[in-house]
């Protein structure tokens, strides 16, 4: 019988949010893939656990894949974990899952911690639908080409950075976006300076510029605004439309060009003056 694969969320910060669920997959597991030995080793202590640890990061990943399944498809159960959040989420495991998907070897979810759906519930931005796009691209060309993509995108993106890139990508973003596109930024979440600052990205971007960021930071951007909808009326037709009910219905002006506005998508203000003004039958 064939081992298990578990994939183990673990905390962002806070070792409180640490799941007993995970706590015991440690525990019952033969050997865990680690990201960075030397974090998982402090939970590992934290816990009380000693297990064998097997180095498993984004330059060694595909090196290490074969060996890790051989050990699964002869009885060994792994826990792969990254050095925070969950794993192969912009994280080292993605092409380890698949691989043993393909050989048919049982793979389970351990949930707990997402740095960016933690992001989002606190972004104070619409979360019914989103995308996440983990980091920019560093080549230039890939990087313009996503932006000119993500301008147009309607729902909230949400993307990680790392602090010594963070001022390049927010001025990316500004200029690409646009400066007043809404912009939540969320610092070492969980973790004991953790800042959650809703601002926009012109503001951000300046802000950066002048004070060297510190820290792990997602990025959740406001979608593209909905373009305002088109008139159902031109303004004549809205103004006519006032004066008729004015006439028929002995409203105010106010309150005709109220209604007219209502129905027309012209302001009513708009709406309001055209009516004083002298119809085409004079």
């Amino acid at each position: 019988m064939p081992g298990t694969l578990y994939i183990v969320s673990t905390p962002l910060g806070n070792l409180g949010d640490l799941t007993p669920r995970a706590a015991a997959t440690f525990a019952e597991v033969d050997f865990i893939a680690a990201e960075d030995t030397r974090v998982t080793l402090r939970l590992l202590n934290h816990l009380g656990l000693k297990k064998p640890l097997v180095s498993y990061h984004e330059h060694n990943a595909r090196a290490r894949d074969n060996g890790i399944l051989a050990r699964i498809e002869a009885g060994e159960s792994c826990a792969l974990c990254s050095d925070a959040g969950t794993p192969a989420i912009s994280d080292p495991g993605e092409g380890l899952v698949q691989a043993a998907l393909e050989r048919g070897l049982p793979v389970v979810p351990v949930p707990a911690a997402s740095a960016a759906i933690t992001a989002l519930s606190v972004s104070g931005l619409p979360t019914g639908r989103f995308v996440f796009e983990g980091f920019l691209p560093q080549n230039r060309r890939q990087r313009t080409q996503r932006l000119a993509e993500l301008k147009s995108e309607p729902r909230t993106i949400i993307l990680y950075e790392a602090p010594h890139k963070l001022p390049y990508a927010l001025a990316d973003l500004a200029t690409a976006l646009g400066g007043e596109r809404r912009l939540t930024i969320c610092r070492e979440l969980t973790k004991l300076h953790e800042e959650i600052r809703p601002t926009t990205l012109a503001e951000a971007a300046a802000y950066y510029a002048l004070h060297a960021p510190r820290g792990e930071f997602v990025l959740v951007v406001a979608g593209r605004p909905a373009a305002p909808a088109a008139p159902a009326m031109d303004l004549a037709a809205a103004a006519a439309l006032a004066r008729q009910l004015a006439a028929t219905q002995g409203l105010s002006a106010s309150e005709a060009a109220r209604q007219a506005a209502a129905q027309s998508g012209q302001p009513k203000s708009r709406v309001y003056k055209a009516m004083q003004q002298p119809g085409p039958d004079g």
